[in-house]
């Protein structure tokens, strides 16, 4: 006799997805695998039930009424972790880098078999299990203690003001990553911000002075030109 084994109950997935079928085909499939699935159709009601929630997963479609679901990424990336599964009609390799860099851990082009999708959400909620919580970011003998605020170069403590110490850590966290100048100004000044994308260059420039042996050939915060900047771990 077969039996069925299901995952823990308090496994919670949030899906945003405007389409009703495809919500409802993918709620009833993630169900029957024995997790507990909340589902809503547009970006705004997908942002507040996250918040409340607090899901060990969240589906979200990059196209929703309201507020789109790279804003919506944007935004939960701001506090939280958590996994999220970005779904799109869209295939175009930029788009796909402008979901990852937003936040996404993974990338779903429709149309897509149940199978795959399935198999993709356990991966997403293994690796978010198993990600620990950080209190500190180090490369070598730069290391940030995102607790007590606090960046050092070996053994002497760094001068970083406000806004270059959330660059340089968002810079780290996403070691190895290209990230744009927009992207970074969205996650460090905020979506509201009314200034332009110098600004990013300006803050670079003042990290490379303090964190780079010679700020003229960075080693640590490299430029891609015509595109972003990478953290080099």
């Amino acid at each position: 006799m077969t039996s069925l084994i299901y995952n823990d109950p308090m496994t919670t997935i949030l899906i945003v997805e405007d389409d009703a079928v495809v919500r409802d085909t993918l709620a009833l499939n993630l169900r029957a695998e024995g997790y507990e699935v909340h589902s809503v159709e547009d970006g705004e009601a997908g942002l507040a039930l996250a918040r409340d929630l607090e899901p060990d997963l969240v589906v979200l479609d990059v196209m929703l009424p309201k507020l789109d679901g790279l804003t919506v990424c944007r935004i939960l990336r701001r506090k939280s972790q958590v996994p999220i599964i970005m779904l799109t009609a869209r295939g175009m390799e930029t788009d796909k880098i402008i979901g990852l860099e937003t936040g996404a851990d993974d990338y779903i082009v429709k149309p897509f078999s149940l199978g795959e999708f399935l198999a993709r959400v356990r991966a997403a909620i293994r690796r978010g299990a198993a990600a620990p919580a950080t209190d500190e970011l180090s490369s070598g003998d730069l290391r940030i203690d995102l607790i007590a605020h606090r960046v050092y170069l070996g053994e002497s403590e760094l001068q970083l003001a406000p806004r270059e110490f959330d660059l340089l850590a968002t810079l780290m966290r996403h070691s190895g990553a290209v990230l744009t100048r927009d992207l970074l100004l969205a996650r460090v000044w905020g979506d509201d911000y009314l200034g332009d994308a110098r600004t990013v260059d300006v803050h670079i420039r003042w990290l490379r002075q303090k964190i780079e042996t010679d700020p003229s050939r960075p080693e640590r915060i490299v430029t891609l030109r015509g595109v972003g900047y990478r953290f080099e771990g």
